[in-house]
């Protein structure tokens, strides 16, 4: 495949159709009638296909990521559908961990650039789409789907799962989904369908009547997942995806099978699902940790995790973030001890310098500005002691210029 056909069919996918990877929330498109109208171009019967939909604010993709790989070591064949991508648009459609191939996406590209649009259908919808005809032809037994933001109008929410999961409700693409966690756990909530189980990955006092409401009017049955204060995030992610695996996806298979499936299903993570920066292990000398933590409720998580299992570590942080996050909320989590290395990152969505150094908090921190992430990564890394700690955290946008 000629790399360079390959780039330009993708790049013409970016720029014919808006993608919020690139410009935000005006690339959402807050309607299912796009989709619809795509699948039944593209001919998919998505009624014949066998779906697991996973929502929620934080964690829906590492869950994703584990009941993928748990099934395919249970020797099904599974497709997996998650975004945003980081290096390569592939990243997004693969079956047991393989990418879809550069020539099955040119000549999907190609295919929409021979259709006569009435619709105006955003890159989400386009990858979308493209993903459930590769995963039909491809004969999928089972195929995981990671929500793209909400739940009720995102462009997944046209398939009918044999389970469905929220993670969980955090504040964040506010001005889509609402200012509120209810606004936000009703969007959510509207993956719930009728008769269908729905997991709820974190129990909440505030907002479990929501979801009840809503799975009584669906007639779903509806379990609820008590989150513990002391495990780590990845911890709880693999409690979510097993309990989905244990009460629901392999109940059948003999619990000692079962656990070994699931053992392995860990061992070989990133081989069968591709999960990386989530507290990735980047370099161990000096220690480098990378993480796409970038809203309130992620960071702060990370950061508790980071503490409890680091806590006699210096630890540097360099970060960045998209100009559409609560950036002054999130900078309030940022622990007074840590040094900071800011940086803004190529994407036009970027916070930039000037708008960090009007954060007032930010005055109380030991902290160093750039507009160069490689510079930034290269300083804070040669700064980095043989006892300290490294970590590289915030928007995918900064991360995708590191790795």
């Amino acid at each position: 495949m000629d790399d360079s056909l390959y780039k330009k069919k993708v790049d013409w996918l970016f720029n014919q159709f808006p993608a919020f990877q690139k410009i935000g929330n005006t690339a959402f498109k807050p309607t299912l009638d796009n989709t619809r109208k795509l699948v039944s171009v593209l001919n998919v019967p998505i009624e014949k296909m066998k779906f697991i939909h996973i929502a929620g604010t934080n964690g829906k993709g590492t869950t994703c990521s584990i009941i993928a790989s748990t099934l395919t070591e249970s020797g099904k064949k599974v497709g997996l559908f998650t975004s945003p991508h980081i290096k390569d648009f592939r990243e997004r459609i693969r079956i047991n961990g393989e990418m879809i191939s550069e020539e099955e996406v040119v000549n999907y590209i190609s295919k929409f650039q021979e259709l006569k649009f009435t619709i105006s259908p955003s890159f989400f919808e386009m990858s979308w789409v493209m993903a459930l005809s590769y995963f039909y032809q491809k004969k999928c037994d089972i195929i995981v789907v990671e929500t793209g933001l909400g739940g009720r109008l995102d462009a997944t929410n046209i398939i009918h799962p044999i389970l469905t999961i929220i993670t969980n409700i955090g504040l964040d693409h506010t001005a889509i989904l609402g200012d509120t966690r209810e606004q936000i756990a009703n969007e959510k909530a509207g993956i719930i369908k009728a008769k269908i189980p729905i997991i709820i990955g974190e129990s909440d006092k505030e907002l479990d009547q929501i979801f009840r409401n809503k799975a009584k009017k669906e007639k779903a049955p509806i379990s609820f997942i008590s989150k513990e204060t002391d495990s780590t995030v990845f911890e709880h992610n693999k409690q979510v995806a097993f309990t989905a695996i244990d009460d629901f996806l392999l109940k059948d298979t003999p619990k000692l099978i079962r656990n070994n499936f699931k053992k392995r299903a860990i061992d070989n993570l990133w081989k069968n699902s591709g999960w990386i920066v989530r507290k990735q292990i980047y370099s161990i000398n000096p220690l480098i940790i990378l993480d796409v933590a970038h809203n309130q409720m992620g960071v702060e998580r990370l950061i508790h995790d980071i503490q409890m299992e680091y806590p006699t570590k210096q630890i540097r942080a360099l970060y960045g973030a998209s100009n559409d996050k609560n950036i002054l909320k999130i900078i309030q989590l940022f622990p007074k001890g840590w040094i900071y290395y800011i940086s803004e990152f190529k994407n036009k969505r970027s916070t930039t310098i000037e708008e960090f150094k009007q954060i007032e908090h930010l005055n109380q921190l030991n902290i160093s500005y750039f507009n160069d992430v490689k510079k930034a990564f290269q300083i804070a890394k040669e700064s980095t002691l043989e006892d300290e700690l490294l970590l590289v955290f915030g928007s995918f946008y900064l991360l995708e210029e590191i790795i």
